[in-house]
C-alpha cells in the first residue's frame, strides 16, 4: 500500500482547519473554496478528513501535454464514481492545476448544477445511466434519470478548491466563477496566528531535541531555553511579508535553521574537543616538569642534609666526651625535681578521688544492672507497637546520652536492635557527654520524674529500671566531672612534667652508659653519610637536565598552548552566539535571496541588531575563502551579489530558481556541478519529461534551463509530495509515479528577467536573482579594470588569496598533526624523544607560516588600496549602464544586455594611450568611455529621442551640473504652486516685467516660487538688459553676458523654458552638448559597412526601422561587398513563415552565410522560440543574422538585449522623401507612353506624398496627430494616374481629387480640419493649371508651386535634377506653413521630451505591486500638490445639492449644473486620493480601484476614473491644478449669473468645463428670446464691436491664435520671427438666425476651429475670422485658435 507521510504539527490552528473543513465535507456534496496561502495546511487537513470520512481524494495527475481532453476525462471518472457507484469523493484542485481558465468554468457549471454541459454524448449516456434506473425508483425519484445522476453527484462529490488570494487572477476568477462562492464555503486560511507561529519552532527544536538526545543518550536542552530567541524567528518572518513570506517560508527557515545549527555546533564541538584534548595533555606535561621540579628541590635539599649531617657527626665526636661530665651534675638536679613533684601529684588524687567517691558505685552499680539486662526484655520492649510514655522517656534519655538525636521510636527500635547494644552502654564512658547534652538530659528527667522512677520503671518493663538508674547515674557523673575538671587538669600537667623529668633522666643515665659505644658508631655513621652525599649529588645533576629539557619543550609549546586555549574560550562563545548567526543564516537562505543588495543589507543589518550581535558576516559564516576563490575560478561573477547567491544555491533546502539573464551564474553552477553526475536540459526540450524522469529516479544533478515559468508537472517534485511505498520512496511526475532517489538534487535557470511566478509556486522554489545591480555591477567592473589595467595586481591578489589559503590550511594540518601526536601520545611525554623532535618541527614551520600569513595581509591591504584607486571608472561606468537602461520605459525597443556593455567597457579600455598617471588615467578612460557608450546608444535611438537620451545621461552622470529643485522645476513635477487665490491674474501680471509676454506670465511667476534665487539673480527687471534676448531669432545664443556669467547651463535653460519656450528645444540640445563635450547631439551616421566591423556571429543585428524605411537593399549590396551575393538569404515574416525561418536560420548557422529575418513586429508571440533556438546555435565564424522590426511594446525583451541594435530611418525632408520616390520608380514607369504632362503628374504625386509625409513632423500644426501615410498609398495614387493617362483624353481632376480624398490618403484621416488641408493640397497640385493638359501641344510650360519649374520631357534624371537642386532643410511654405513653424514645434518637441524625462526619472515600474515605501515617495507630489491646492478653499466639504429642473433661463442652469459637476469632481478626486493616502499610511486596505489609481499616477497619467468625470490634460499635477481652478472661477460665474450681470461682463472660456455646453445653452436662450426653433440659428463672432441683430451676445477673452497673427480686423501671415502663439482680442460672440447678415462677408472669412488646448484635441466650436480671401493659405498654415491655458 502507497502511504503519503503526513508531516503535520498540531496546535490549535490546525485542529481549527481540521473541523471546519470536516463540518463542511460531513454535508452532502459539501464544497469549499480554501484561500490562502502557502504551507498552510490545506492539502494536508483535506487529505487527513477524506480520510476520516472514508472518501476517495482525486487530485488530476498533470502531465505534459495535459489539456481539455485529460480534464474532461478525469472529471467523467469523479462523476461516475460520484453519480453512479455512489461513492464518496473528493476532487482537490490547486491553482496549478487549471492549465487553461475553461478549466474553471467547468468546474462553475460542474458545482452550480452537478453536471458540465457536453461532457458526455448521447451515445456515452445510455449505456452510463442504465444502471441507475431501478435505484432512482427505488429512491421514488421521479423525472428523467440525467437528473437523478446529477442529483447524486451534488450529493457525493465534494470539490475542494485551494487558491492563493495574491494571485492576480484570484479576483477575476471568483467575479467571473459565481458557482465558487455560491456554491462552496469559502475559508480564508491566510495563515496561523501570531501565538501558534510563536510556538511552533519551540514544537520543532523540542522534537528535534528529543529525537537527538535519544541517538546520543544524553538529554540535552539546549534550543527550548530561551523564549526570545524563539520569538526572534517570526519577528523575521514578519519582517519579510515584501519578499513573500508564506506560512511554508517560514517552516523551510526553521527546518535550514535546524541544518545550519546542527552541522556548524557539531563541527565547533568537534574542534573544541581536539583543541582540549591537546590542552589537557600540555597541561599534564606541565604538571609534570612541576613535579620534577619539586623532586629535584627535594633532592638538593636532602644533600645539604646529608653534608651537614657529616660535619655534625664529627662535631659531636669530639662535644660528646666534653659532654659526659656535664651531664652527671645535671642527673642529681632532676633526682631531686622528681621527688618534690610526687609529692604534689599525691595531694591532687586524694582531692579528686573523695569527690568520686560517691557516684562512682552508683555508676558502677547501673553499668553491672545495664549488663544483666536480659535479650528478652529488650525484644519485649522492640516488639511494642507504641511503647508506654515510660519506657519512651527512658530510652529518649539513654538515647540522648549516646549522642543520638532522633527520639523517634522507629529509632529507638533500631537502637534496641543493635547488637552489643547492652555492651555499649556498660561500657559509655562519661567523659564523652557534652554539656548540652547533659542539661537536655537533665531536662527530661526534671520534666518527667516519675517516668524515671524505680518502681514505675520496673512496672514498665523489666529493662527499664536498670536504664533508668543508668541514665541518672551517668547524669551526676557527668556533673561531678565538670565540677573537678579543672582539677583534673592540673594533675594531668604534673604528671606529664613528671614523665618528661624521669624520661630526661632515663635519657642522661642512657647517654652516660654508650658515650664509648656512640663515639665508634658516630665513626661509622660519618663515612655512610659521605657515601649518601656522593650518590645524591649524580642523581641532582640528572634530575636538572630533564627539567631542563621538558621547560624547552613546554616554553616552545606556550604559543599553541595558549592559543588553544583561547580557541576552545572562543568556540565557547561562537557556541553561544551559534543559534543567533545560523538563524540569520537561514533567514537570509529563505527570505532575502531574490531581494536587491541594498534590502538583503538593509534587512541582515535590521536583524543582526535586534539578535544582539555586534556584526554578522554571512560569507564567512557559511564558507571559507578558499571556496570562493575555486568558485571565482569557475567562472561565478566577483561581486558580492554572486557569492552571496552562490551560497544560497549551494545551501538551499528548496530548490533554487536562478534568474539569471547573463547567464554566467548558471555556466559557473555547470562547471561547479560537473562531478556530481549532471544533466541539463531546457524547459522546451521534446525530451524534458523523459530526462527529469531518469534524474529522479537515479539521483543525478538536473538543470532545467529557459524556464518561463514553473512547470505544472513539476510541482509534486517541488515540494516533495513523496509517497511511502515500504522502505521507498515515490513521487508523481505527471502520469507516472517514479522512484525517488534522496540523492537526487534540481536547479532551475532562466535568462527572462521577469519570470512569471505565481505566489502558490514562489514558496516552493528559492528565487535567487542575478540581475545585476549598481554595486554589483561596479565589483565586476572593477575586476575587469584590473585584469586589463593592471593584470598583475589581479594575479598577486589572487595568488596571495591562494596562498594565504593554502598556508592557512596547512597551519591547520600542522595543528591537526600536533594535536593528533599529542592526543595519541603513551605515557611520559617527557621522554618520548621522537615525539618532541616531531613537536618541535612542526612549531618551527608553524611559526615560518604565520609571519607570511601577517605579510599577506600586509600585501592585501597594500593591493587592495591600489585597485580601490580604480573604483571611480567602475563607479561611473555602473551608473551608465543603470542610466541606458531607464531607457526602456519610454520605448520598449531600448533594450542593452550587461554583455553588450562589458564589451563597450573592455573596448574602452583599450582604445586609450598610457598617460602614465593613473588619476588622469582614469579620468580619461572616464570620459571616453561617456563618449562610446553615448555614441553606442544614441545609434539605437530614433532621432527624436537623442535629445532626451542627451538629458536624462548628462543629468545621471553630471548631477553637480543642477541645484536642488532645479530638475524638478524643470520636468514639472515642482511647480510654484498655486499662486494664492487672491492673485487674480491681473495682479500677477503686474508683478511680472512687461516686456515678458502675457501667455509667459504663468511661467515666470512659477518660477519666481520655485527658484526664487535664481529669479532674484537673474534681474528681469532690467528691461534694456533683456530686450535683445526676447527679440532674438536665436535667444539661446544671445544670453544678456553679465547674467550668463552668474548662472549655470542649466539655469540658462530654465529662463528660456519660462520666457522664450519657442527656443527650447535648441537650448536644451545646447546644454546636453556642452555638458557632454561633444559637437553635436546626433553622432555620425552609420552606414552598415562600419557596423558590420563591430560584429560577431553569435549576436544578432537588430534593425529598428521606421514605418517606410527598408535597409534590405543596403544589406544585399553589402553581402556582396563582404560576401558573395549567394551568401545572403532573407524571409519576410508572416502568417506560416516561422518553421521556414528556423530552418533557413539552422542551415545558414551551420554554413556560415548570412540571412535577413524581416518585420519580426508581424510575429512578436514567436519571438521567444526564435530566441531560445538562437541561443542554442553553434555557429561557424562566418555567421550573421540580421533582423528587422519596427517598433512593438510586445517585442521580446531577451531578444532585444542579446542583439546590436541599430536604428534606421527614413532621412527627413520633403528632398529626401522625393528622392526616395524617385528611385523607386524605374525610367519605363516615367516615360510610359512619352506624355510630359503624365510625368508632371507624377512629379505632382511625389510632392504631394512628401508633403502629407513631412507635414506629420509638425503635429499638430501640420496633422493634428499622425496618420500613417505609406508606400501603399504611394502605390495606389500610382496606378490612378496611370490609368487616368489610359483613359479618354479629356480627363477629371475632381476624379482623382475624390479617390485621394475619400479613399487613399483621405481614408486615413479623421478631423474635418485635417481633411481641409488635404483637399487643398489636392486642388493646388492635381488641376489643369499646373499640369497642362496634352491636346494642346502648347510650348507652354506647366506652373508648378514654389517657383519650380518642370522639365518639359519624361526623362527620370531630368526630374531627378530638380529634386538634387531642392535645398537640404524644408522651407515651411513648401507646406504652406508659417515661417515661424520651428518656434511652434520646438514647443511641442521640447515638451515632449521632458514629458519623457519625467517618464525616466520614476524610479518604479508601472505594474507595481504595492511597496509602501515606493508608493509614499512617488506619489507624494500629488498628495502633496492637493493638498496645497485645497488649503484656502473649502471645496472638499461644500455641500451642493444637485440642480432642479426649473425653466429658469438654460444658462443660469447650465452654469449652476457645471458648478454642481465641478465641485463634485473637486470631491470625487478627493474621495480617490484620500483613499490612496489612507492605503500608504497603511490605515486601509488596498482595493482595485486604489491600485488602478496609484498605477495610473505612478506612470504619470492621469486615471481613467477622473477623466472619465471630465477629460482634462494628461499630466496628472496638471490635471489638479486645472480642476482646482476652474472650481474656483466657476463660482465667480455663478455669482455674476445670479445678479444676471453675466452677458454685460467679459468672460473667460477657458475657466469651465465645458465651453461647448455655454455656447449651447447662450443659443437656446437666444432661441427662447427670440421665439424661434434652435436649428433656425447660426453662431457668430465680431471684432467690430457689437453684433447687430443680436438678441444676446457675450464678450470672450482669452482666445489665443496659431499658424498665422490676427489684429481684429483680417489674419496676417507670420514672419519667422513672430512668437509662435499670439493672444487675439476680446471679441462679441453670439446666435442669429440663418438668413440675417453677419458682421462679415462669407468670402472674406476664413471657419477657424476653436480647440479647448493647444495640443487640439478637442473642438469647442468654428468661429469665422475676416482673412482677406485666399482661404488656401490659412487651411495650409494649420491655423487655429484655443483656449488659453490656466
Amino acid at each position: 500500500r502507497d502511504n503519503q507521510e503526513i508531516e503535520i504539527l498540531l496546535f490549535p490552528e490546525v485542529l481549527d482547519y481540521v473541523s471546519r473543513v470536516d463540518r463542511v465535507l460531513s454535508f452532502p456534496g459539501g464544497s469549499l473554496l480554501l484561500a490562502g496561502h502557502s504551507g498552510v495546511g490545506r492539502r494536508t487537513v483535506t487529505s487527513l478528513v477524506s480520510h476520516m470520512h472514508g472518501a476517495l481524494l482525486i487530485t488530476p495527475k498533470i502531465s505534459r501535454g495535459y489539456e481539455m481532453k485529460q480534464f474532461k476525462n478525469d472529471l467523467k471518472h469523479v462523476m461516475q464514481l460520484a453519480g453512479i457507484e455512489a461513492q464518496h469523493v473528493v476532487l482537490l484542485l490547486e491553482d496549478y492545476q487549471f492549465v487553461h481558465p475553461t478549466f474553471l468554468e467547468m468546474i462553475n457549471s460542474l458545482l452550480s448544477s452537478g453536471e458540465v454541459p457536453g461532457l458526455y454524448t448521447m451515445e456515452e449516456l445510455e449505456p452510463l445511466l442504465s444502471p441507475l434506473k431501478d435505484q432512482a425508483s427505488q429512491d421514488g425519484f421521479t423525472g428523467p434519470v440525467f437528473n437523478y445522476f446529477t442529483y447524486r453527484i451534488q450529493q457525493n462529490l465534494h470539490v475542494v478548491l485551494i487558491m492563493d488570494p495574491t494571485n492576480l487572477n484570484f479576483t477575476i476568477n471568483c467575479e467571473s466563477n459565481p458557482a465558487l462562492h455560491k456554491k462552496c464555503q469559502v475559508l480564508w486560511m491566510e495563515s496561523w496566528s501570531e501565538g501558534s507561529m510563536k510556538k511552533i519552532p519551540e514544537m520543532l527544536f523540542t522534537e528535534a531535541d528529543e529525537k537527538a538526545a535519544r541517538e546520543s543518550k544524553e538529554h540535552k536542552k539546549k534550543h527550548s531555553g530561551d523564549p526570545d530567541f524563539l520569538k526572534s524567528f517570526l519577528m523575521i518572518h514578519e519582517s519579510c511579508k515584501t519578499y513573500g513570506a508564506t506560512p511554508r517560508r517560514y517552516m523551510t527557515f526553521l527546518h535550514m535553521y535546524c541544518a545550519i545549527h546542527n552541522s556548524k555546533r557539531a563541527e565547533l564541538i568537534k574542534r573544541q574537543s581536539h583543541l582540549q584534548a591537546g590542552v589537557t595533555k600540555l597541561n599534564e606535561a606541565k604538571a609534570l616538569v612541576d613535579e620534577l621540579n619539586r623532586k629535584a628541590e627535594e633532592q638538593s635539599i636532602l644533600l645539604k642534609m646529608k653534608q651537614e649531617e657529616a660535619d655534625a657527626a664529627l662535631r659531636e665526636i669530639t662535644v660528646s666526651m666534653q659532654d659526659a661530665s656535664e651531664q652527671k651534675t645535671e642527673m642529681e638536679k632532676i633526682k631531686q625535681k622528681i621527688a618534690e613533684e610526687a609529692v604534689k601529684i599525691e595531694e591532687r588524687k586524694a582531692i579528686i578521688e573523695d569527690e568520686l567517691k560517691e557516684v562512682q558505685p552508683l555508676v558502677n552499680e547501673a553499668k553491672l544492672a545495664v549488663g544483666n539486662i536480659k535479650p528478652e526484655s529488650l525484644s519485649e520492649i522492640r516488639s511494642l507497637r507504641m511503647p508506654p510514655d515510660i519506657i519512651r522517656d527512658i530510652l529518649e534519655g539513654v538515647l540522648r546520652l549516646m549522642g543520638i538525636f532522633d527520639t523517634s521510636w522507629v529509632s529507638m527500635k533500631s537502637f534496641l536492635a543493635k547488637r552489643g547494644v547492652r555492651e555499649d552502654i556498660a561500657t559509655f564512658d562519661v567523659r564523652n557527654i557534652p554539656k548540652q547534652i547533659r542539661e537536655s538530659v537533665e531536662e527530661l528527667l526534671a520534666k518527667n520524674k516519675a517516668s524515671f522512677d524505680p518502681k514505675n520503671a520496673k512496672r514498665a518493663s523489666t529493662a527499664a529500671a536498670p536504664l533508668a538508674a543508668w541514665v541518672k547515674a551517668n547524669v551526676q557523673y557527668s556533673y561531678v566531672l565538670e565540677r573537678i575538671q579543672p582539677l583534673e587538669t592540673e594533675q594531668a600537667g604534673l604528671e606529664s612534667n613528671l614523665r618528661k623529668t624521669e624520661a630526661r633522666k632515663q635519657k642522661l643515665e642512657d647517654l652516660l652508659n654508650s658515650v664509648g659505644q656512640k663515639v665508634a658508631e658516630l665513626r661509622d655513621k660519618f663515612q655512610a653519610r659521605t657515601a649518601e652525599a656522593a650518590k645524591l649529588e649524580a642523581e641532582v645533576a640528572k634530575a636538572q637536565e630533564t627539567v631542563k629539557a621538558a621547560e624547552i619543550l613546554i616554553k616552545q609549546l606556550d604559543m599553541e598552548h595558549k592559543r588553544w586555549n583561547t580557541q576552545v574560550s572562543e568556540i565557547g562563545d561562537e557556541l553561544s552566539t551559534l543559534p543567533r548567526r545560523a538563524q540569520l543564516a537561514a533567514a537570509f537562505i529563505t527570505y532575502l535571496s531574490a531581494a536587491p543588495e541594498d534590502q538583503r543589507k538593509a534587512s541582515l543589518d535590521a536583524w543582526t541588531k535586534s539578535a544582539g550581535l555586534e556584526k554578522f558576516d554571512l560569507r564567512r559564516f557559511l564558507c571559507s575563502e578558499s571556496e570562493q576563490l575555486i568558485w571565482k575560478s569557475e567562472g561565478l561573477p566577483s561581486d558580492d551579489l554572486s557569492i552571496e547567491n552562490a551560497l544560497v544555491i549551494l545551501q538551499s533546502k528548496v530548490c533554487p530558481f536562478l534568474i539569471d539573464p547573463s547567464s554566467r551564474a548558471t555556466e559557473w553552477l555547470k562547471t561547479h556541478l560537473k562531478e556530481s553526475r549532471l544533466e541539463i536540459i531546457n524547459q522546451q526540450d521534446a525530451s524534458f519529461i523523459n530526462a527529469l524522469e531518469l534524474a529522479v529516479r537515479f539521483g543525478k544533478t538536473l538543470i532545467i534551463q529557459e524556464m518561463d515559468g514553473v512547470e505544472p508537472v513539476l510541482y509534486p517534485l517541488l515540494r516533495k509530495d513523496l509517497i511511502a511505498q515500504g522502505p521507498r520512496y515515490a513521487v508523481q511526475i505527471g502520469d507516472k509515479i517514479i522512484d525517488y532517489n534522496e540523492e537526487f538534487r534540481l536547479f532551475l535557470s532562466t535568462r527572462n528577467p521577469n519570470p512569471s511566478i505565481p505566489p502558490d509556486a514562489a514558496s516552493i522554489v528559492t528565487e535567487v536573482n542575478f540581475t545585476i545591480t549598481r554595486s554589483g555591477l561596479r565589483g565586476q567592473l572593477l575586476a575587469l579594470t584590473i585584469q586589463h589595467e593592471k593584470p598583475d595586481l589581479e594575479e598577486q591578489k589572487t595568488k596571495l588569496l591562494q596562498q594565504e589559503e593554502d598556508k592557512k590550511i596547512q597551519l591547520a594540518k600542522l595543528e591537526e598533526m600536533l594535536l593528533e601526536t599529542l592526543a595519541t601520545s603513551q605515557g611520559n611525554i617527557l621522554e618520548n624523544k621522537d615525539l618532541i623532535e616531531s613537536l618541535n618541527q612542526t612549531k618551527a614551520s608553524s611559526a615560518l607560516i604565520q609571519e607570511s600569513l601577517v605579510e599577506f595581509h600586509r600585501l592585501q591591504i597594500s593591493l587592495d588600496q591600489e585597485r580601490d584607486a580604480y573604483l571611480p571608472l567602475a563607479e561611473s561606468a555602473s551608473k551608465m549602464y543603470f542610466i541606458i537602461s531607464d531607457l526602456s520605459k519610454i520605448n520598449n525597443m531600448y533594450r542593452f544586455s550587461l554583455a553588450s556593455f562589458l564589451r563597450l567597457f573592455q573596448r574602452a579600455l583599450q582604445s586609450e594611450l598610457d598617460l602614465g598617471n593613473t588619476d588622469e588615467r582614469i579620468k580619461s578612460l572616464i570620459s571616453s568611455l561617456k563618449h562610446m557608450v553615448y555614441e553606442y546608444v544614441c545609434r539605437c535611438l530614433f532621432k527624436a529621442d537623442q535629445l532626451m537620451f542627451a538629458l536624462h545621461f548628462v543629468k545621471g552622470m553630471h548631477p553637480e551640473l543642477f541645484q536642488d529643485n532645479e530638475w524638478d522645476t524643470f520636468t514639472g513635477v515642482i511647480v510654484g504652486d498655486m499662486l494664492r487665490k487672491s492673485d487674480s491674474q491681473k495682479s500677477i501680471r503686474d508683478q511680472i516685467p512687461s516686456w515678458i509676454e502675457q501667455e509667459r506670465t504663468w511661467a515666470v511667476a512659477s518660477l519666481k516660487i520655485s527658484l526664487p534665487t535664481l529669479y532674484q539673480t537673474v534681474c528681469f527687471q532690467d528691461e534694456a538688459l533683456w530686450q535683445p534676448f526676447s527679440r532674438s531669432s536665436m535667444c539661446e545664443q544671445d544670453f544678456p553676458s553679465i547674467i550668463a556669467n552668474r548662472i549655470s547651463l542649466f539655469q540658462q535653460v530654465l529662463v528660456v523654458q519660462a520666457v522664450r519656450p519657442d527656443r527650447l528645444q535648441s537650448t536644451m540640445a545646447l546644454f546636453a552638448c556642452k555638458a557632454l563635450g561633444i559637437k553635436e547631439l546626433s553622432p555620425p551616421p552609420l552606414n552598415l559597412k562600419r557596423l558590420y566591423k563591430e560584429t560577431l556571429e553569435i549576436e544578432p543585428i537588430l534593425i529598428i526601422i521606421s514605418p517606410g524605411a527598408d535597409p534590405s537593399q543596403e544589406l544585399q549590396e553589402l553581402a556582396n561587398v563582404e560576401r558573395n551575393g549567394e551568401c545572403y538569404h532573407q524571409v519576410a515574416m508572416g502568417q506560416g513563415q516561422a518553421d521556414l525561418a528556423i530552418q533557413t536560420l539552422k542551415e545558414c548557422a551551420r554554413n556560415g552565410e548570412w540571412l535577413c529575418l524581416k518585420n519580426l513586429h508581424l510575429v512578436v508571440s514567436w519571438l521567444p522560440v526564435l530566441e531560445k533556438e538562437l541561443n542554442n546555435l553553434q555557429p561557424q565564424p562566418g555567421f550573421r543574422l540580421w533582423l528587422t522590426a519596427e517598433v512593438h511594446p510586445k517585442f521580446s525583451p531577451i531578444l532585444l538585449q542579446s542583439s546590436l541594435k541599430i536604428t534606421y530611418e527614413a532621412p527627413p525632408g520633403l528632398k529626401k522623401n522625393l528622392m526616395r520616390t524617385y528611385e523607386s520608380w524605374t525610367p519605363e514607369q516615367m516615360s510610359k507612353k512619352g506624355i510630359v504632362s503624365r510625368a508632371h503628374a507624377l512629379f505632382s504625386l511625389a510632392w504631394f506624398h512628401a508633403a502629407c509625409q513631412e507635414r506629420r513632423n509638425y503635429i499638430p500644426q501640420g496633422w493634428t496627430k499622425f496618420y500613417e501615410f505609406s508606400l501603399s498609398d504611394l502605390h495606389a495614387g500610382y496606378d490612378i494616374i496611370d490609368r487616368l493617362f489610359d483613359g479618354p483624353k479629356d480627363f477629371q481632376w475632381e476624379f482623382v481629387h475624390g479617390l485621394l480624398e475619400n479613399a487613399i490618403y483621405g481614408g486615413r484621416i479623421d478631423n474635418y480640419f485635417d481633411m481641409r488641408v488635404l483637399r487643398s493640397y489636392l486642388e493646388q497640385f492635381f488641376n489643369s493649371r499646373v499640369i497642362a493638359d496634352s491636346n494642346f501641344r502648347t510650348k507652354k510650360m506647366s506652373r508648378f508651386p514654389y517657383s519650380i519649374s518642370l522639365p518639359n520631357s519624361c526623362n527620370i534624371s531630368d526630374y531627378r535634377q530638380v529634386i538634387e537642386s531642392l535645398p537640404e532643410d524644408d522651407k515651411p511654405d513648401f507646406f504652406g506653413l508659417p515661417a515661424n513653424i520651428a518656434r511652434s514645434s520646438q514647443r511641442m518637441i521640447s515638451s515632449l521630451v521632458i514629458s519623457q524625462l519625467r517618464i525616466l526619472s520614476r524610479s518604479v515600474i508601472a505594474d507595481c505591486k504595492f511597496d509602501r515605501d515606493i508608493w509614499s515617495n512617488e506619489l507624494s507630489p500629488v498628495l502633496s500638490l492637493w493638498k496645497k491646492l485645497n488649503q484656502n478653499s473649502n471645496l472638499i466639504h461644500q455641500k451642493v445639492s444637485p440642480p432642479t429642473e426649473r425653466q429658469g433661463s438654460p444658462i443660469l442652469s447650465f452654469i449652476i449644473l457645471e458648478q454642481f459637476n465641478a465641485i463634485r469632481l473637486v470631491q470625487s478626486v478627493h474621495q480617490s486620493l484620500a483613499a490612496l493616502s489612507k492605503v500608504i499610511r497603511g490605515t486601509s486596505l488596498l482595493s482595485s480601484e486604489v491600485q488602478q489609481l496609484a498605477s495610473a499616477l505612478l506612470n504619470q497619467k492621469c486615471p481613467l476614473a477622473w477623466q472619465s468625470k471630465w477629460e482634462g490634460p494628461e499630466d496628472p499635477l496638471q490635471y489638479l491644478r486645472t480642476v482646482v481652478a476652474r472650481t474656483l472661477a466657476i463660482q465667480n460665474w455663478v455669482t455674476k449669473a445670479e445678479k444676471q450681470t453675466l452677458l454685460s461682463d467679459i468672460l473667460d472660456l477657458s475657466e469651465l468645463f465645458h465651453p461647448d455646453t455655454f455656447l449651447n445653452a447662450l443659443r437656446q436662450e437666444t432661441a427662447r428670446v427670440m421665439s424661434c426653433s434652435v436649428d433656425s440659428l447660426k453662431f457668430t463672432a465680431s471684432w467690430k464691436g457689437q453684433i447687430r441683430g443680436a438678441k444676446l451676445q457675450v464678450q470672450i477673452t482669452g482666445l489665443q491664435l496659431e499658424g498665422c497673427s490676427f489684429d481684429g480686423n483680417r489674419l496676417a501671415e507670420n514672419q519667422h520671427d513672430s512668437p509662435s502663439v499670439s493672444s487675439v482680442l476680446p471679441c462679441y460672440m453670439a446666435w442669429i438666425p440663418q438668413n440675417a447678415y453677419g458682421p462679415y462677408s462669407p468670402e472674406e472669412c476664413i471657419s477657424l476651429p476653436v480647440y479647448t488646448s493647444a495640443e487640439r484635441d478637442c473642438v469647442v466650436t468654428n468661429i469665422d475670422v475676416p482673412c482677406g480671401g485666399n482661404q488656401d493659405q490659412w487651411i495650409q498654415c494649420g491655423a487655429a485658435l484655443f483656449l488659453k491655458n490656466q
